[in-house]
């Protein structure tokens, strides 16, 4: 779904870990990291796109992560020109994403090949700043303000949440 201005309707996705780590995925046959994200279809919710992309992306159900937080405004980036394809209607000239910050409960669950044309084929913890400066430049200040807006969440999630943690009895 592209909106009046062209800017691609998309969910950003931040996996963080029990210490913090965040997920950061390889895109298929590049040299090129980032965090699961993708579209929003027409008439599509948000959530359903955030669990659709997730599944798509990373193999991973809504049964396999905690929803810790989304971000309050919407981020935009601008595509470069030459990633522009002026040739499609209505043209895209960018992205404006929500994001949602992720809590993973069982990292053994993480599939990149859960569709018949997966999005990554490697992946790997990152300390938290660590994607600021790995992603490609035109997306480095949407990243930066997901990235200062889950911060104060994150620092404290470092040490495991007793209620998304199964109890020893």
């Amino acid at each position: 779904m592209i909106d009046e201005n062209g800017f691609r309707l998309n969910v950003g996705i931040i996996i963080t870990n029990h210490l913090g780590q965040l997920f950061w995925g390889r895109r298929v046959g590049q040299d090129a990291w980032q965090f699961p994200q993708g579209g929003i279809h027409d008439d599509e919710k948000l959530e359903d796109t955030l669990y659709r992309e997730l599944q798509e992306e990373v193999g991973l159900t809504a049964k396999d992560v905690a929803v810790i937080a989304e971000s309050k405004q919407w981020l935009s980036y601008r595509l470069p020109k030459r990633l522009v394809r002026s040739d499609t209607r209505p043209m895209c000239i960018g992205q404006k994403q929500r994001w949602f910050l992720l809590r993973i409960l069982d990292e053994q669950k993480i599939k990149l090949d859960a569709t018949i044309k997966p999005e990554f084929d490697d992946w790997r913890w990152v300390s938290y700043w660590f994607p600021l400066f790995q992603v490609v430049s035109f997306k480095r200040e949407v990243y930066r303000q997901a990235l200062i807006e889950f911060a104060p969440i994150v620092m404290t999630l470092k040490e495991p949440l007793m209620m998304l943690e199964p109890l020893d009895n």
